[in-house]
């Protein structure tokens, strides 16, 4: 595992350096002194989409949203609360199809609600329609990327995320990177 991560600030963009080990203390940013994590999906634009990215090392799950969708409108408190439950794991972000075609072109998104966890610069998993808080915790639970850690005696050991096991026998869309 990483010892440092870098994470952008939802704030005023910059990068940041976290020990992984300091990720639970709710960090602040360096420069604008705001907190790194807020409990809340971030709004996501054209103009700072490809830093959050490119530039950090969390998993950003983006929930592609519009004003005048119905199902989208239900579904906005749910992605909060996973929002709460899945930082600092995990950055939640939100893209106004709307606001940003261009973004919705480049990821072929066809319907909204979609969600697309995005990790290590491509896309890991997507998932069409509107989700309730736990299917969205599991689902980006279970396409979580294990993390090696340093055993006793320097063995790498790998731990797998808790809801794994939940998800075995789903079907997702992976879309090469």
């Amino acid at each position: 595992m990483k010892n440092d991560l870098h994470l952008v600030c939802p704030h005023c963009q910059s990068i940041n350096r976290v020990p992984t080990a300091k990720l639970s203390e709710h960090p602040n940013c360096g420069r604008c002194q705001q907190p790194l994590f807020t409990g809340e999906p971030i709004e996501l634009t054209t103009a700072t989409f490809s830093r959050h990215v490119e530039r950090s090392d969390l998993p950003l799950l983006v929930d592609f949203w519009a004003p005048w969708c119905g199902p989208c409108k239900m579904m906005a408190p749910q992605f909060q609360q996973a929002a709460r439950q899945l930082e600092p794991r995990v950055r939640l972000a939100k893209v106004n199809t709307e606001a940003e075609p261009h973004l919705a072109a480049q990821f072929g998104i066809r319907s909204i609600p979609t969600l697309a966890l995005l990790q290590g610069g491509g896309e890991n998993a997507r998932q069409p329609g509107a989700l309730v808080v736990h299917d969205i915790v599991r689902r980006v639970s279970a396409h979580l990327r294990p993390q090696p850690m340093q055993g006793l005696l320097g063995v790498n050991i790998i731990l797998l995320p808790a809801f794994n096991l939940a998800a075995v026998g789903e079907a997702c869309v992976r879309v090469p990177a």
